[in-house]
Parts: structure tokens; C-alpha cells; sequence
């Protein structure tokens, strides 16, 4: 009789999501599913404006049972804790405690990008880490996808035909490939039993 499959939190450290094109949507749909007492640190890129505040973080607030902020450059990686990248600068993993920001230049035209977070991620927290690529109209993602996956992480991606738009998961596909291939909603019933 084989043993049962291990449970995403005792796998799992840290969530990166990526999201562009229809991402706030998504990624609402995503902190709704999420456990008060979830013990992964969250990470958050959607593609923003870079000339003018963003209320992500507010927004978010209000559909997550988990504390919601805006990332600041060397703040730590607080566990329970929803973290959003801010505009006009890349939010990484610095070491296994702490989060940078980066002003390097935009990848695929975007600060913040999904790439530079999901690679750095990859690079810290190796098979400690899942990816989840949303809708969007770019190439972002692929290589972070790649890196995720290398390292032995887990990557899930939308499903293209669910989502806003295709061209983000469709590149990440056929780029990398993925651990799974969900829709919204089938990611909130994963994620709803992310807990101890």
C-alpha cells in the first residue's frame, strides 16, 4: 500500500505568483482560498503602472484571511504574511530570511517582473518553493517557470483557456511545462488545504 502523498505545507516554505493582464482578479480569487493560518510566506508580482502608487496591497487586504503589505527592500520574510511587489521595482528573495527590492532594468518591458522573483525564489529555497503563473499578455514567467522547476520546485499554471489572457501560461507551457495545469479554481481547492 503506498503511502499518502505529502501535504503542500510540509513541502511547501514560500508561494511566488505572477500575474499580468486580468491578474488582479485572478490573484483575488487565489488570497480568498488562502488559510488564516497558511504557514508559507507569499510573494506577489502582477505587471502595475511604474508612475503611480498602487492600492494592491489594500485591495488584497480585504479578501485575505492572511496580513497583506507592500514588500520593502531588506524587510523579512515574515511566514503567514502575503507580501505584494511594489511599483517600479523587482521583488526578490535575498537569502531565506529576507526579501530585496531591485531597481535592474525591466525584463520584458516590466518592473516588477515575474522572472527575476520566481528565479530568485528558485535559487534560495530550491524543492521549497511553488510557482503559480496567472493570465497575462506577455513572456514573463517562462524563465522563471524553467528555474522553479530545476531546482526541483513545483509550478502550477493557468489553465490558457480559463484564462484572461493566454499568452503568459501558454509561454510558460510550452517553455517549461508545468507540475500542474489548473484552473482558478482548481488552484483555491488546493490551496485551501495548505495548512498544518
Amino acid at each position: 500500500m503506498s503511502s499518502p502523498a505529502p501535504r503542500l505545507c510540509d513541502t511547501v516554505d514560500v508561494i511566488v505568483v505572477g500575474a499580468s493582464a486580468g491578474g488582479v482578479s485572478a490573484v483575488r480569487a487565489l488570497l480568498e482560498a488562502l488559510p488564516a493560518n497558511c504557514p508559507a510566506v507569499v510573494m506577489i508580482v502582477l505587471h502595475l503602472p511604474r508612475d503611480r502608487p498602487s492600492q494592491a496591497a489594500e485591495l488584497f487586504a480585504q479578501y485575505c484571511a492572511l496580513p497583506v503589505a507592500e514588500a520593502e527592500d531588506k524587510a523579512p520574510l515574515t511566514p503567514s504574511t502575503v507580501w505584494i511587489a511594489p511599483p517600479d521595482y523587482h521583488l526578490m528573495v535575498e537569502d531565506r530570511d529576507t526579501m530585496s527590492l531591485s531597481l535592474d532594468e525591466p525584463v520584458l518591458f516590466s518592473r516588477p517582473a515575474i522572472d527575476p522573483l520566481f528565479e530568485s525564489a528558485a535559487a534560495v529555497f530550491a524543492d521549497r518553493v511553488l510557482a503559480i503563473l496567472l493570465t497575462g499578455a506577455s513572456n514573463d514567467g517562462s524563465e522563471g517557470v524553467a528555474a522553479i522547476r530545476a531546482g526541483g520546485g513545483q509550478a502550477w499554471v493557468q489553465h490558457p483557456e480559463e484564462a484572461s489572457s493566454p499568452m503568459m501560461p501558454a509561454s510558460a507551457l510550452a517553455y517549461a511545462g508545468a507540475d500542474a495545469v489548473l484552473t482558478l479554481d482548481q488552484m483555491r481547492v488546493r490551496l485551501r488545504s495548505f495548512q498544518p
